[in-house]
């Protein structure tokens, strides 16, 4: 059985796209998700919702 290969993007001054699969995330306070693609997360440091992206890296000016 094959599987997909995940794909993961960098956008230009903004966040990590996780464009497909199915994910656990460990957050720092030790709590597992479970995430299923696409999602966003924070590169800028600046979101609200981290560890994902809400946009803010548009209006902070982050360069990355």
């Amino acid at each position: 059985m094959s599987s997909e290969p995940i794909k993961i993007k960098l956008i230009p001054n903004g966040p990590i796209r996780v464009m497909n699969g199915s994910f656990e995330i460990e957050l720092s306070n030790g709590t597992i998700m479970t995430k299923e693609a696409p999602f966003s997360m924070c590169r800028c440091g600046n979101s609200n919702n981290k560890p994902f992206c809400d946009g803010t890296h548009k209006t902070c000016g982050f360069q990355g």
